[in-house]
């Protein structure tokens, strides 16, 4: 094999590291991948990490100990966020989204795949320092920015669903009282999670908070804490929600009249380091 040059060793370890996110890679395997020294390999990390640094791609990190090694972290910083949030925000507002209820039409960002993963790091790069052990969601529609969560954070994905399956073995069902008042089920098989873990709750919409909710109380009956509580929308109205200490990426308020109006808006802990310095 000819000797591999340092762009194309960067290039394949870029793509190596971005492609299992939080992943340790040791220097030895990439030492016996190129067949290059690891002094040289060292130089070449150090390389990656200024050039991350330099464009806001995230962080290499490098992890010390025996088990250590070179990570990529899909860090998102808060001006790229508001970028991307802002974006969405024009999208969805106007008359052409609502739907009756006071609802909103978002099924198609929700299926494409870029809009989903960069979500899915804006709210892992918010979560991380919470150190997570999982990401937890509720059937179906949160599934696609839960999935991107837990793959940017480096951890497994948990769905909780309206019943058991038989697939899945013995499960925990409870009650819980839904946004709209009715009392619905919520399962999950009892080997998904450990006890004493830590779960990140990750869902598509936040009304009143009755679903999240009957998820903090379903990790309560595995005896597992919930580190945080991400939603990609959450309504205005009620101003009281169920839960508390919850952070949504975008807020939603619906105007009366004919024909209604959506009010998409960044939530305010990703303005609020622009409202501090005014």
């Amino acid at each position: 094999m000819d000797k591999i040059r340092r762009n194309e060793r960067m290039s394949v370890m870029m793509k190596m590291l971005s492609g299992a996110p939080n992943r340790i890679f040791t220097l030895n395997s990439f030492c016996e991948l190129f067949g290059s020294a690891k002094s040289t390999m060292s130089e070449d990390v150090d390389l990656l990490r200024v050039v991350c640094e330099s464009f806001d791609l995230g962080r290499v990190e490098t992890v010390t100990g025996a088990a250590g090694g070179v990570r990529y972290c899909p860090a998102v910083s808060r001006k790229k966020a508001r970028e991307t949030i802002r974006g969405l925000c024009d999208r969805l507002s106007g008359t052409e989204r609502v739907l009756p209820g006071g609802f909103l039409y978002y099924s198609d960002i929700l299926s494409t795949p870029d809009i989903v993963n960069r979500m899915g790091e804006i709210i892992a790069s918010e979560y991380a320092e919470c150190a997570p052990d999982f990401v937890l969601t509720m059937e179906t529609k949160g599934i696609p920015v839960a999935f991107a969560t837990a793959n940017a954070l480096g951890i497994p994905l948990v769905i909780a669903r309206h019943s058991s399956k038989v697939y899945e073995g013995s499960a925990v069902n409870i009650n819980y009282v839904s946004g709209s008042g009715s009392i619905e089920t919520m399962s999950l098989s009892r080997r998904a999670v450990k006890e004493n873990q830590r779960a990140l709750i990750v869902d598509d919409f936040l009304k009143g908070g009755g679903t999240a909710k009957g998820m903090v109380e379903l990790m309560r009956e595995f005896n597992v804490t919930v580190a945080g509580m991400a939603f990609v929308m959450a309504t205005v109205t009620p101003e009281k929600k169920r839960i508390s200490g919850e952070k949504s990426l975008m807020t939603l308020s619906v105007t009366e009249g004919e024909p209604a109006e959506a009010i998409v808006r960044p939530a305010d802990w990703l303005m609020s380091d622009l409202q501090n310095r005014g």
